[in-house]
């Protein structure tokens, strides 16, 4: 577990080179800004799951809107990381005990400990990302002190499944994830969802493996570390001629990637949250695009509202429509996607958004 306390300054994830403090043990916030005005009475917290905040993906995306708002409201801010699921509830506790005002969850794992750390601590906000805190299913947030912040990614994964499909030159595209929940399996069924559109308008037969929508269940590797057993998982698939892979799960795209190029064959690696080649150019040469998460920008418009005393407890969902879900460009692989394929899948985004067709996912409706 870490927990820092930090004044935001620009260049993101290059303050992490700054001391780690143990719970409970954070400076506290300045009385005034570098440039001697008042400062602002608030304190913006933000607890990871254990992917981390360098997952390269959502944990930093998170982070990194959570430090452009503190920057922009001359605000310090804190975080803690968590290395297990166990460290969730003591985690929450310490960010309250520090005088937090708004406290950021990152992940859908951590929504049982934010909903209980919220309903002890009604005077306190809170911002679930990826999931909606609903545990008795009656459609609304259980906690009128949280803001979901989720996104229906099915809408991106679906472009990227049409796109993998065209793409494949086996027709065997592949995907695996970190654990069977509905933010990892949103992906994948969006994905094999939109594989079998393209097999219905083209006559083909390109095969999905990793994911069976009947059962509801695939390829995990029972976490989010960048592992050995993520790494067989990646090369179960590719050993079954897959030359399309989809990751989902933080990290979990590095084992991945080295067992593609171990394989020694092109094989394309499509990234989850982030635009993967931006925040990992070691691996932009396979990357055929992302399935992005506006993640940093929900944070940012959450804290900017939270800091200026308007936080609103609204659920946003982010999706094609509204930006807040969508594919990366294709970067090195711009000059292999033939121009029909793009264009199509250009078509297809407006089809969606137009609601001529309907991708279906959990968040659907």
């Amino acid at each position: 577990m870490k927990v820092t306390t930090k004044k935001a300054a620009l260049g993101g994830l290059a303050m992490f080179g700054a001391a780690a403090l143990l719970a409970g043990c954070a400076s506290a916030p300045e009385e005034s800004n570098e440039s001697g005005g008042e400062t602002l009475d608030y304190l913006p917290c933000m607890v990871s799951d254990e992917g981390g905040f360098d997952d390269k993906s959502f944990n930093q995306l998170g982070f990194e809107g959570l430090t452009k708002a503190a920057d922009e409201l001359g605000v310090d801010y804190t975080e803690v990381e968590s290395a297990a699921e166990t460290d969730y509830a003591s985690n929450l506790q310490g960010l309250v005990d520090q005088g937090c005002n708004t406290i950021v969850t990152v992940g859908f794992l951590l929504a049982p400990a934010a909903l209980e750390s919220a309903t002890a601590n009604p005077d306190l906000e809170y911002i679930s990302i990826d999931d909606t805190v609903d545990t008795d299913f009656d459609g609304t947030t259980d906690a009128e002190n949280i803001k979901p912040i989720i996104f229906d990614t099915a809408q991106a994964a679906y472009l990227a499944g049409y796109l993998a499909a065209g793409m494949s030159e086996t027709g065997v595209v592949g995907t695996y994830g970190g654990l069977n929940i509905p933010t990892v399996s949103i992906f994948m069924d969006g994905f094999a969802q939109g594989v079998e559109h393209y097999n219905e308008e083209n006559g083909t037969a390109v095969k999905v493996l990793g994911w069976d929508r009947a059962k509801e269940d695939g390829s995990f590797t029972g976490g989010f570390a960048p592992d050995d057993k993520a790494k067989q998982v990646a090369q179960g698939l590719i050993d079954q001629n897959v030359d399309v892979l989809l990751p989902v799960g933080g990290p979990i795209y590095q084992p991945g990637a080295a067992a593609i190029r171990d394989s020694g064959r092109e094989i394309a690696l499509i990234g989850v949250d982030a635009d993967v080649y931006e925040t990992d150019p070691s691996v932009g040469d396979l990357l055929l695009t992302s399935i992005r998460k506006g993640i940093d920008v929900g944070v940012y418009d959450a804290i900017i509202e939270a800091g200026n005393g308007e936080f609103d407890p609204t659920p946003f969902v982010g999706t094609l429509e509204n930006e807040g879900v969508g594919l990366a460009p294709f970067h090195d692989w711009e000059s292999k996607v033939p121009a029909e394929l793009a264009d199509k899948v250009a078509e297809l985004q407006e089809a969606i958004i137009a609601g001529d067709i309907t991708v279906e996912s959990y968040l659907a409706g």
